[in-house]
């Protein structure tokens, strides 16, 4: 299963944080939509999930949504697995081909620690911020990993797109 880690990254690299008084970018939430919508599914933590308020339709009708949580044992509208591969199991069970993997900064380091991303697609804002999350391969170890640009393009209001392929992935 080939899975896509997606995120939105401001301009210095750290995980674009959204707020009342900063709101997502409209085009890079649209650009999850239609990514989830081409995939069929996607994984993402309790929290995030929590602030979705999806209630089983809008966008997401139809998705399977898989929320990652030690905690929650039951969400609506999504099945709940403890871990990234027990995500990825489910979703293959399910027959789907490709996972999408849509936060938070702690899920997507999780999946990074265990090897099982495969592709990553940037949004990244035209904003700064002094402080954020940020990617690791490894909380431990320093690890160097190459990626291939598969593609790049503008998404409107000054968002952009870099999508790539880690080469030993």
């Amino acid at each position: 299963m080939k899975t896509i880690l997606w995120a939105t990254l401001s301009a210095n690299g750290n995980y674009a944080q959204s707020s009342a008084e900063n709101p997502p970018k409209t085009e890079a939430v649209n650009d999850f939509v239609n990514q989830a919508r081409a995939v069929g599914n996607f994984i993402v933590g309790r929290k995030t999930f929590e602030s979705f308020a999806t209630n089983g339709g809008g966008p997401f009708s139809g998705l399977d949504i898989v929320v990652v949580s030690q905690s929650a044992k039951e969400l609506p509208g999504a099945q709940v697995v403890a871990s990234p591969k027990e995500a990825l199991a489910y979703l293959q069970a399910k027959g789907h081909q490709r996972a999408l993997l849509v936060g938070g900064a702690a899920l997507h380091n999780a999946f990074l620690a265990q090897e099982l991303v495969d592709e990553f697609i940037f949004d990244i804002a035209p904003v700064l911020e002094g402080k954020g999350y940020n990617l690791l391969l490894d909380q431990n170890n320093y690890k160097y990993k190459k990626a291939q640009l598969m593609d790049f393009k503008p998404l409107g209001n000054g968002v952009v797109q870099l999508h790539y392929a880690l080469e030993d992935a």
